[in-house]
């Protein structure tokens, strides 16, 4: 079922250990509908304003993923320390974060219900690093991401990285979540 997926392009934003979901979207932005195309890009403009300055890899503890009246980052790709998207199992997390245009994250380690939230909504690719990056990658890094060869390069810096093989979710994140994988091996009807 898997099929080639193309790399991923786009600038890094790096962040700490145990980010977790209400640091990704705060319970205070969660009034918006994501139904409403509207409402739908708060959750973009706010996405990791609960994140703390120290845990921020931007200058002077800027935490600001997207800029002022902004609902859509000029980063891609979240480069984090262990433990990412802890805490509630709130689905709004891994869509807020989609929302404001990060298409995958780089940790060596995530809890599980974020993991399996930003697999199985179609939201974005959480890929595993072999070892922490957050230190190596700087934010605003030209990064790419090549599935086939599970590696992380760092343009900017020339240098490239080994990530573990997405393994069992690869065809569901290839579908495109886990209900357009449901529908593409004939678990439920088209």
């Amino acid at each position: 079922m898997t099929t080639k997926q193309n790399s991923i392009k786009g600038k890094a934003f790096v962040l700490g250990k145990n980010i977790d979901t209400d640091q990704i979207i705060p319970a205070a932005h969660l009034v918006y509908s994501l139904d409403d195309p509207e409402e739908r890009k708060l959750y973009g403009k706010y996405a990791l304003s609960g994140v703390p300055p120290e845990e921020s890899g931007l200058p002077k503890g800027n935490v600001s993923l997207t800029k002022e009246d902004q609902t859509e980052s000029e980063f891609g790709i979240i480069v984090a320390s262990d433990n990412f998207g802890c805490g509630s199992s709130r689905e709004h997390a891994p869509a807020s974060l989609e929302i404001a245009g990060i298409k995958a994250i780089v940790s060596p380690s995530y809890a599980r219900i974020f993991y399996r939230n930003s697999v199985d909504g179609g939201f974005l690719i959480p890929y595993e690093s072999v070892e922490d990056l957050s230190r190596e990658v700087h934010t605003g890094d030209e990064l790419e991401i090549n599935p086939e060869s599970h590696e992380l390069i760092n343009h900017t810096q020339n240098k490239t990285y080994k990530l573990k093989p997405l393994g069992s979710v690869a065809d569901i994140v290839h579908a495109g979540g886990i209900f357009a994988y449901a529908r593409e091996t004939g678990m439920v009807a088209k």
